[in-house]
């Protein structure tokens, strides 16, 4: 059955089912705020709706790296917002979702050095770690080449590992 042949409205249902959890917690560490978060996820679905044309004329194109593209590109957006640019975005750990502030004491310091990290490193760390994207599905999703994603998730680690270490 080709795409053409499912109604958007059909793949989109199925889009949210499947994909609504991944979606949502690239866009909570994005944003570092479950509200903003949750408003990001909602846009990023209008939008691959508004747009399933587009999707539809990708052969072999994949879904949830098309979906991921829109939820980085709508964070993005967000945090450009002269809004969100008066507004203090540094997270006490309390402030933190229960399920990350109740972890162990050595993941919950790698959550907090994954947020540290500059924008361009965390999304990398995110969609490659966190989503189990390829190396070229996460360039394709932050519209970079394959080598920089390589690059970017180098300097990722190698920061991540400089902050584990000064942490002790």
């Amino acid at each position: 059955m080709g795409f053409t042949s499912v109604p958007s409205e059909i793949r989109l249902k199925e889009w949210i089912s499947r994909y609504s959890d991944d979606v949502l917690r690239t866009c909570f560490v994005l944003l570092s705020d479950q509200s903003l978060a949750e408003d990001a996820m909602q846009d990023t679905f209008t939008k691959a709706w508004k747009n399933m044309s587009q999707f539809e004329g990708r052969e072999n194109a994949s879904p949830k790296t098309w979906l991921m593209r829109i939820a980085v590109n709508t964070c993005k957006d967000t945090l450009r917002s002269s809004w969100m640019r008066h507004i203090d975005r540094r997270q006490e750990i309390e402030a933190l979702p229960l399920s990350i502030a109740s972890c162990p004491e050595e993941k919950l310091a790698l959550t907090q050095a994954i947020m540290a990290l500059a924008p361009k490193h965390r999304e990398i760390v995110l969609l490659y770690y966190y989503q189990d994207m390829s190396l070229r599905a996460c360039a394709q999703v932050l519209g970079i080449s394959a080598p920089t994603a390589t690059r970017r998730l180098q300097q990722a680690q190698k920061k991540l590992r400089i902050q584990l270490e000064e942490r002790g």
